[in-house]
Order: structure tokens, then C-alpha cells, then sequence
């Protein structure tokens, strides 16, 4: 079974940028598509960008031009680059991986952008 660890969340300022990373605990070669989702407080779980196996991305466009989604197998690691970040960002972020059998998701970390 895979296993899939977040990490890079934490409080920013309106404006700021961070970086999460999703770790994968093996070869990412049969994931054919990572994701990174994201629920705040009394919200539903929400895609916020992906990526498939050949690199094609896709975003929402309530984050278009604002985050990147990137992976680099040779690490098994998922990014998600956020820039310009709003309150509106504030929420739990999840890393989701699809392979052929089942999904896996991460526990999940906090990003909070507050003033």
C-alpha cells in the first residue's frame, strides 16, 4: 500500500507564498495521477490542482496563475508551489495519488494565511 506524507503547511501572511511537498513512500511510476485537494471548516473537500503521469496539469480556477503543481519522480515527491496566497486559501491540504487499483491520500496539512 502506498503511503503519502505532507509537510511544508504553517501560517503566512496575506501575499505570501509556501511550498508543500508530498512524499511518497515508494517508485511513483505506477501513480498515474497525483492531486492536491484541500477542505476548510464546514466546507467540502475541493481539487485544487493535479498532475498525471506525462506532466499534463490542470488547476481550479480559483488558483489559477496563483499555485504550481509539480513531481519529481526521481524523489517520488509531489509539489505545490503557492504564491499570492489569500484567507481564502486557509484550509487543510491533502496529497491524493490514483493508481490503477485504488487511491491514497495523506493526513493532511494545515495552511493558515492570516495577518
Amino acid at each position: 500500500q502506498l503511503t503519502l506524507v505532507e509537510s511544508g503547511g504553517g501560517l503566512v501572511h496575506p501575499g505570501g507564498s509556501l511550498t508543500l511537498s508530498c512524499a511518497a513512500s515508494k517508485t511513483t511510476d505506477s501513480i498515474f495521477m497525483f492531486g492536491w485537494y484541500r477542505q476548510a471548516p464546514g466546507k467540502q473537500r475541493e481539487m485544487v490542482a493535479s498532475i498525471r503521469d506525462r506532466g499534463t496539469t490542470n488547476y481550479a480556477d480559483f488558483v489559477k496563475g496563483r499555485f504550481t503543481i509539480s513531481r519529481d519522480n526521481a524523489k517520488n515527491t509531489v509539489y505545490l508551489q503557492m504564491n499570492s496566497l489569500e484567507p481564502g486559501d486557509s484550509a487543510v491540504y491533502y496529497c491524493n495519488a490514483k493508481l490503477a487499483l485504488y487511491d491514497s491520500w495523506g493526513q493532511g496539512t494545515q495552511v493558515t494565511v492570516s495577518s
